[in-house]
């Protein structure tokens, strides 16, 4: 299947699961201003390379001028995984710039308990930084929604605390450079159908530092889900929902721009 059905495919079979909530992330969370410069990060899977060619379509059919880099960091590859990003990116029509880093090595050599927070952590650092030297003002990343849901269980039940995934934030260590999430309301098994239709296949992790031996918690998080969704369908719109509309009153504590706050700081405000 060419890439010009592969586009189609989004706009048409997908209008309603893909393109319009796409869309509607953009344009609700104000995601992309006229001139932004937006480097897409592709990690070689299907959200990443959904969002690229979302990104693509929406460059070319939308009101207003910005532009777009698409980006793909090597951390330590093996030659199967580099080939398949290679050749997804043929297949998709995008143009690929391709950096490397030395990430699964220094991961490897360390003696971290959470070799996969490490990882996402450096990842994220050299993303804005190509960006940066590549001029951009934006990095887009393809978490989904159910990213987002799981990361408010993770944090719940692994952190002990009450926390999202925005749809944008903005770099704490790069000025001026802000993150944003276009897939933010977009399901994963719709983004699973649309690989299956257009007989796509994109690599897994490729991690060579795990090689499966630390049990997944977000996968555990996956399953509880799914069993819930089974007495309840919309387990999972309650739990994004949530993050909407969080009671203040309720609560015993929380953060803000680092700062924490006691409910009683506000209780005796009422005295």
């Amino acid at each position: 299947m060419g890439f010009r059905e592969i586009e189609k495919s989004i706009i048409k079979k997908y209008r309603k699961n893909i393109w319009s909530k796409f869309v509607k992330s953009v344009k609700n969370y104000e995601l992309i201003q006229e001139n932004d410069k937006i480097a897409v990060c592709i990690s070689g899977g299907k959200d990443s390379f959904l969002l690229a060619k979302c990104m693509q379509e929406l460059q070319r059919h939308g009101q207003f001028k910005f532009d777009l880099v698409f980006i793909v960091m090597d951390p330590g590859y093996c030659e199967m995984t580099m080939n398949n990003i290679n050749e997804n990116a043929c297949k998709l029509n995008i143009p690929i710039t391709i950096f490397k880093s030395d990430i699964f090595e220094v991961v490897e050599k360390s003696s971290n308990e959470f070799p996969c927070y490490l990882c996402a952590k450096m990842r994220r650092g050299y993303l804005y930084n190509k960006a940066k030297e590549m001029g951009c003002n934006k990095i887009a990343l393809g978490h989904h929604f159910n990213d987002v849901i799981e990361t408010v269980l993770l944090n719940v039940f692994y952190n002990g605390s009450f926390g999202g995934m925005p749809p944008k934030l903005y770099s704490d260590n790069f000025k001026g450079i802000q993150l944003i999430r276009p897939l933010y309301l977009i399901k994963e098994n719709d983004i699973i159908s649309w690989t299956k239709i257009n007989e796509l296949e994109f690599a897994g992790c490729g991690c060579s530092v795990t090689k499966g031996k630390f049990a997944s918690k977000r996968q555990e998080i996956k399953d509880l889900i799914s069993n819930l969704k089974k007495t309840n369908n919309n387990i999972d719109i309650n739990i994004f929902r949530s993050l909407e509309n969080v009671n203040m009153d309720t609560i015993n504590g929380f953060i803000k721009s680092k700062k924490h706050f006691d409910f009683l700081d506000f209780y005796k405000e009422k005295e």
